[in-house]
């Protein structure tokens, strides 16, 4: 799976995924409820360096497989909603057993 550019963009978007509801689900709450901000520094830093990776690999697959625009934009949508990722990946399952057939 990780020798191919979609292959990498699954995994990293799955990770990013997770990273995002971490930080919605565990780090916000044990901030503002039980008043630990670190939890959030933490869960932040991860998530933006696996952000960064998303993006990359998005610029990636862009390159080596001519992803339009909309292709492009509707990747970066689905990292900005929760569970988009989740949704994304479908799709590029679809697209890597298509291209690997």
């Amino acid at each position: 799976m990780l020798d191919t550019p979609i292959g990498r963009l699954r995994i990293i978007a799955l990770m990013e995924g997770i990273s995002f509801l971490v930080l919605l689900g565990i780090a916000m709450p044990l901030k503002y409820f039980a008043g630990l901000p670190v939890a959030v520094m933490v869960a932040g830093s991860i998530h933006g360096l696996l952000f960064v990776l998303y993006l990359a690999a998005v610029a990636h697959v862009t390159i080596v497989h001519r992803w339009s625009m909309m292709r492009v934009l509707g990747a970066f949508i689905a990292s900005v909603i929760p569970f988009g990722n989740f949704v994304l990946d479908a799709r590029l399952r679809q697209d890597q057993e298509m291209i690997s057939s």
